[in-house]
């Protein structure tokens, strides 16, 4: 564990000790890499899953973690599997020194060069994250980029995953490194949807932000769907009368 996550020991942990620290790493996981089922956590830490959901329960009885909206995750045979991920009042208590220190640096950004300056600042913020994303070359491409924006979103520590709904498909961003500076600096996610639509060359629609007290910032992505082809019209059948007498009509 390193010495940021450290601190999530006096956050999470109830006490000094083996326990607290377990916690502390089951946290620090879900920060980094969340959601995660028990199974997942387990794995990572080299401890058994029925240990594992034991410190989830005090978590999850302690408003610091929930489980994930239903449907996440791949399906699969048998009983579906719990994804577990950080709730609104666990991300709360992650408030770090860095994040005073980059609001502070935001706030004096913008007493020097503006609000555009802070606007600037952000999209070059978001143009480093999905540096390596082609933008979509056609209505067929869009979901691959979409793919693309959420791998790249995810390297860049925000978990996201993209889900088919209705008409369109979902950027969904189960985490937000951001999200403490991103409430009073909201530069930061307007930059993000921005450039979404410029790579995707379709209009997107932030519906929620983790900023503004959402457990997930949710981006919608129309999707053209095509029109089947209309049948091509059979030929019209010929109205002579057959002839039955074996010779040629005229």
């Amino acid at each position: 564990m390193d010495g940021g996550n450290s601190l999530l020991i006096e956050q999470f942990a109830d006490g000094p000790g083996a326990d607290g620290q377990t916690r502390a790493a089951v946290v620090s996981l879900l920060i980094d890499e969340g959601p995660l089922t028990a199974s997942d956590i387990a794995d990572r830490l080299g401890i058994s899953a029925a240990g594992v959901r034991r410190h989830l329960d005090i978590l999850v009885d302690a408003g610091d973690v929930q489980t994930a909206a239903p449907g996440f995750g791949k399906g699969g045979r048998g009983r579906p599997a719990k994804w577990f991920q950080l709730s609104p009042n666990g991300r709360g208590k992650l408030r770090h020194a860095y994040d005073d220190l980059a609001g502070a640096a935001l706030r004096k950004l913008r007493d020097v060069g503006g609000e555009q300056a802070v606007s600037e600042f952000a999209r070059d913020r978001v143009d480093g994250m999905v540096a390596s994303v082609a933008p979509a070359t056609g209505d067929d491409d869009v979901v691959r980029t979409v793919e693309d924006i959420a791998d790249a979103l995810t390297s860049a520590g925000y978990s996201a995953n993209v889900r088919e709904v209705g008409t369109g498909v979902q950027i969904c961003q189960h985490h937000c490194p951001v999200a403490h500076v991103a409430t009073e600096f909201p530069e930061l996610c307007e930059a993000e949807t921005v450039r979404f639509t410029e790579l995707l060359g379709t209009h997107v629609q932030r519906l929620a932000t983790i900023a503004n007290g959402d457990c997930v910032c949710t981006t919608h992505v129309p999707i053209a769907r095509r029109t089947p082809a209309p049948e091509s019209a059979t030929a019209p059948k010929s109205t002579t009368a057959p002839n039955t007498d074996g010779k040629a009509s005229r």
